[in-house]
């Protein structure tokens, strides 16, 4: 559906370029592969997603706690695009099981599924995990298709990635502690809204600003 006309906000030639594509100085970039290149960005994007899972706020009451992992993941996915962006967080999940790089360094399988007493149990936080991939493939695609070039495209296209993120993490936080949906939200979703808000805010502003500088930077630099 992201292929229809009206979801194209660039001429059709600009379309798959992200901001990524110019974080390396042009004379770096062409003394390295396609390839390389490529796995330069997913390695950073992991870097980043590493990084921002440590900023922790734990909120009393909730076994979610406040992280900047979903800001990290939507930045990451709208700079890299929809493959990379994927690659990112997948391999970010993946790195997750065995080193200390999820939120306020934890790490293990067992946030997402363990098994206790032969049966399989959910980690609370695991589904907010699982709908990073799917809000990296949306956001990823949209900045693909141009929406990052405009503040309102940006912001709605960060907004999307965020109800993906909570479309899959709160039915799992239900299931995996056994709660009514509506402390569901009261644990996993309105502590959240406010911060949410100012950060995407934040970023959905930043990336007209960064396209805004490609632009006028030296195609010889």
């Amino acid at each position: 559906m992201f292929a229809q006309p009206r979801m194209l906000r660039v001429p059709p030639y600009e379309r798959g370029i992200t901001l990524g594509d110019f974080i390396l100085p042009i004379r770096i970039g062409e003394r390295t592969s396609v390839r390389q290149h490529h796995v330069a960005l997913v390695l950073l994007g992991v870097l980043v997603l590493a990084v921002s899972a440590q900023i922790v706020v734990r909120v009393p009451g909730s076994p979610v706690p406040v992280t900047g992992q979903t800001f990290g993941v939507l930045v990451t996915a709208t700079a890299l695009g929809f493959r990379r962006g994927i690659a990112s967080v997948g391999l970010y999940l993946l790195l997750g099981f065995v080193l200390p790089i999820y939120a306020g360094g934890a790490s293990g399988i067992d946030h997402i599924v363990a098994r206790q007493d032969g049966h399989l149990v959910l980690g609370a936080t695991g589904g907010y995990l699982v709908g990073f991939l799917l809000a990296a493939a949306a956001v990823g695609r949209l900045a693909e298709l141009g929406w990052d070039r405009r503040y309102a495209g940006a912001l709605a296209a960060m907004l999307l990635g965020n109800v993906l993120v909570y479309a899959v993490g709160l039915p799992w936080l239900a299931a995996a502690t056994g709660v009514s949906a509506g402390t569901a939200l009261q644990q996993g979703l309105y502590p959240f809204l406010a911060g949410d808000a100012l950060k995407f805010a934040l970023a959905a502003a930043v990336f007209p600003v960064g396209w805004w500088i490609v632009g006028r930077r030296p195609s010889d630099r």
